[in-house]
């Protein structure tokens, strides 16, 4: 089956900084992709290279088999595009915003009024779609633009930071229509929120300064990075007691304390049986394998430095 996004070798330099280097990529049709990345790691480059607004300085990308060099108009009409901010028009109704975008995909009124009527019963807005999108809420408005960038069904929908600003309820409601169109379409997601992309994506890929760091699902990125030898360990009484007996184990090497709940790095997996026959386990209410989160991963790729 042919792959929905394909970038090959795609430079992209402005004077002697390179913002995207040699990079490709394929993702496959029908799934959800995940792009995370620091600021400034190349993210917002792509996109805009992937949706024709940009030309790569080296290189050719192809959406749905279109090349971005030489078919750039054939690429605009297979794709929907959220940007980041809210570039709704004030003057016009969250309707008539919706009825725009399908006139100027030259779609016929019978066709986008039909639309428009599914995707606002989908999003919530039937008994708003008259009102003017700066009497809603931000959750409200970030809503309407993904109905827009799905009027005229877009084979390809990109993503570029959906719920920054959001609170957990729009959030979350967003989520469950991004999962829903996963059946009929590819979704290219880029976030700074770790469980996002955790909870949305088929793949995911970490990169910064324009290159690919890390590359799978997330349970392969978690498995990858994973410290099979830092546990964590709660007791029911006698903290302080086992605070100091473990901080005199050899085979120890650090010890972070929670009120009763401790995570012990061990020196190697071996470490565990001591670990136990020193500690006995009669006071001991619960002790796992700490797994990584996603943002575990995503730190130790990237770094911990603050970036502008």
């Amino acid at each position: 089956m042919p792959h929905a996004i394909r970038l090959h070798e795609i430079t992209k330099s402005y004077g002697g900084f390179k913002a995207v280097d040699r990079f490709s990529l394929e993702v496959e049709r029908g799934t959800v992709f995940g792009l995370l990345g620091p600021n400034g790691a190349g993210k917002t480059t792509l996109i805009k290279i992937l949706t024709t607004l940009m030309r790569p300085t080296h290189g050719d990308a192809f959406v749905e088999e279109f090349s971005i060099l030489t078919a750039g108009k054939s690429v605009r009409r297979v794709i929907g595009v959220v940007p980041q901010e809210n570039n709704l028009d004030r003057y016009l109704t969250a309707r008539e915003n919706l009825a725009l975008h399908g006139r100027l995909h030259g779609l016929r009124p019978a066709a986008y009024n039909r639309r428009i009527d599914e995707l606002l019963e989908m999003t919530g807005l039937t008994s708003r779609q008259n009102d003017f999108p700066d009497t809603f809420s931000g959750g409200m408005q970030r809503r309407l633009v993904v109905a827009r960038a799905l009027v005229h069904e877009p084979r390809v929908l990109f993503l570029d930071e959906p719920t920054t600003g959001l609170d957990p309820q729009s959030r979350r409601a967003l989520w469950e229509y991004v999962r829903g169109l996963r059946r009929n379409m590819t979704v290219f997601l880029t976030t700074h929120y770790m469980d996002e992309a955790d909870a949305l994506c088929d793949r995911i890929m970490i990169m910064d300064h324009g290159v690919c760091l890390a590359d799978g699902t997330a349970a392969e990125l978690k498995d990858a990075f994973s410290r099979a030898h830092v546990y964590q360990v709660e007791f029911r009484r006698d903290s302080d007691r086992y605070e100091g007996m473990l901080a005199g184990l050899s085979f120890v090497r650090s010890v972070e304390r929670s009120g009763s709940t401790f995570q012990i790095t061990l020196s190697d997996e071996e470490s565990i049986k001591p670990l136990m026959d020193c500690l006995g386990g009669a006071d001991i209410r619960r002790i796992c394998l700490k797994e990584p989160s996603l943002e575990e991963v995503f730190i130790s790729l990237t770094g911990e430095k603050l970036r502008e």
